[in-house]
């Protein structure tokens, strides 16, 4: 039962925790909330893409394979 009342609670608290952080960050801007909100979206995305590019770059496995490949 407690289990539940906390399982609630954070159900309800974190959409609002994120709606007072996107509010304030608006605020502290002088932005629309919808622009700040849908400028992080953009940024993640950015930053995801970057980080996948970097990961396919840096992957041994691969340098593995072009370096065999190399000493064919």
């Amino acid at each position: 039962m407690l289990m539940l009342s906390l399982v609630r609670t954070l159900a309800v608290l974190i959409p609002w925790m994120l709606h007072l952080t996107t509010w304030a960050l608006a605020r502290s801007f002088n932005m629309p909330e919808p622009v700040v909100h849908d400028t992080g979206a953009f940024v993640f995305a950015q930053v995801q893409t970057i980080e996948n590019r970097v990961g396919k770059a840096l992957c041994p496995m691969r340098h593995l394979r072009r370096l065999l490949a190399w000493l064919r």
